[in-house]
Parts: structure tokens; C-alpha cells; sequence
């Protein structure tokens, strides 16, 4: 199992970045613009155990997977949403997003992801993919989304 952590600084408040992560499709795509359907199959009163169906667009390819959440916090200060998927029976992925208030229109974001392969293929195609570069842009895409759409006096 691979692991890769990434994290940045946001000028701007923890809940306009946590709607990308936990809101609507639509602010979902800004920072994950593959992801093409999230639908709620399960939900739980504390979030924790609950399920989606995300169909996730490469190329002429989707990919159709159900995401479970494993860990979920939504308070005032500290967020943190915790995700487990299988992608195409070769990789279990686990991803951790995490938000901490350090000013009132600053946020630090903490993004972790684990692959682990589960054929000796996507183990050699682990070796050759470039997770720290893919992690490093991600958390940027998401700090320049959330500057970008910001407008405090909405």
C-alpha cells in the first residue's frame, strides 16, 4: 500500500471549503471534474457508514464504484470526511479530507490518500504513476477553486 499527503493554506472559511468536498454534485465537480453522478444509496444519522454511487469519466471510459464514508466530522472549527472505494477490482483507495480554522477567513486543508493494489498489474502501474504530483496539484485545484468562487459578500 502506497500513501500520499498533501496540504495548503485557504483564504477562506472552513464552510466554503467543505462544500466542495461535502455538498452538491454540482461544487463537487469544481474540484473533481470527472466525477459525473454522486447518488445517495445509504444514509446514516451521523454520516459515518453512509454510502454514494459515483460514476467517475476518463476519457470515453466510466467507471461506476460505491463510496463509503469512515469517518465524518462536521464541526465549527475541525471537519474531516474519510472515504473508502474499490476502483475496477484493481486498487482499494482510501481518501482522508481535512479542514482546521486557523483565522476566520483562513483554512488549512489536509488531503491523505492510500492506494492499495490488489493484482500484481496495478502494483506495476503504482510504481509508474505519479501520486505526490497528482496529490500536490489537487490540493492547489482545490485552494485556487475555493479562492476563486469566494465572494464574502454573499
Amino acid at each position: 500500500m502506497k500513501k500520499w499527503t498533501g496540504n495548503v493554506n485557504i483564504d477562506v472559511p472552513i464552510d466554503e471549503v467543505w462544500k466542495y468536498l461535502d455538498g452538491s454534485l454540482e461544487d463537487m465537480q469544481k474540484i473533481m471534474p470527472n466525477v459525473v453522478e454522486n447518488t445517495l444509496v445509504k444514509e446514516t444519522e451521523d454520516g459515518v457508514g453512509t454510502v454514494y454511487r459515483q460514476k467517475f469519466k476518463e476519457g470515453k471510459r466510466v467507471q461506476e464504484y460505491d463510496v463509503k464514508t469512515l469517518e465524518y466530522e462536521n464541526g465549527e472549527e475541525e471537519k474531516k470526511l474519510k472515504v473508502a472505494f474499490n476502483l475496477a477490482n484493481m486498487f482499494n483507495i482510501t481518501t482522508t479530507y481535512e479542514l482546521q480554522v486557523l483565522e476566520e477567513n483562513k483554512t488549512y486543508f489536509r488531503y491523505t490518500t492510500s492506494n492499495e493494489p490488489l493484482k500484481w498489474i496495478a502494483k506495476v502501474l503504482m510504481k509508474l504513476g505519479g501520486g505526490d504530483k497528482v496529490v500536490v496539484q489537487f490540493v492547489n485545484r482545490v485552494k485556487q477553486v475555493a479562492e476563486e468562487n469566494y465572494n464574502p459578500g454573499q
